[in-house]
């Protein structure tokens, strides 16, 4: 088995869409394999688990087999398993529907002042 760096991995399975996101992940402390950070040059085995703290969720993934190239997404369940909890799932998806605007096609952009309102419904000032 050839020696695989954790960021390069990351990026292969489309985990993150450039390396130095990757890389820049692993260094801020928002991977860990073993409950134990990990840096972007520790070399991955088959059978790790992997978690990663992305936009408020907790995900887990296992790699089944460590790559150096970037495969198409069709081809990602066969590099990693992923292990992500139902309940860090339901998170994501109440977040992106909380975060949602619908807005009637030809109104345009909103105004400072529907902008304000907005913001005071999201609860951002």
């Amino acid at each position: 088995m050839s020696h695989v760096r954790l960021d390069k991995w990351l990026w292969a399975v489309r985990l993150y869409k450039t390396r130095s996101q990757a890389t820049e992940a692993c260094k801020g402390g928002k991977i860990k394999i073993a409950g134990l950070h990990a840096k972007p040059s520790r070399e991955i085995n088959e059978g790790d688990e992997i978690e990663i703290h992305t936009s408020g969720i907790i995900k887990k993934v296992r790699v089944k087999k460590a790559t150096k190239n970037r495969v198409s997404a069709a081809l990602v369940p066969d590099l990693m398993e992923d292990l992500t909890p139902a309940e860090e799932l339901e998170k994501l998806q109440m977040m992106r529907q909380l975060n949602y605007e619908k807005r009637l096609r030809g109104t345009g952009r909103p105004t400072k002042k529907e902008r304000r309102v907005l913001d005071r419904l999201k609860g951002k000032k």
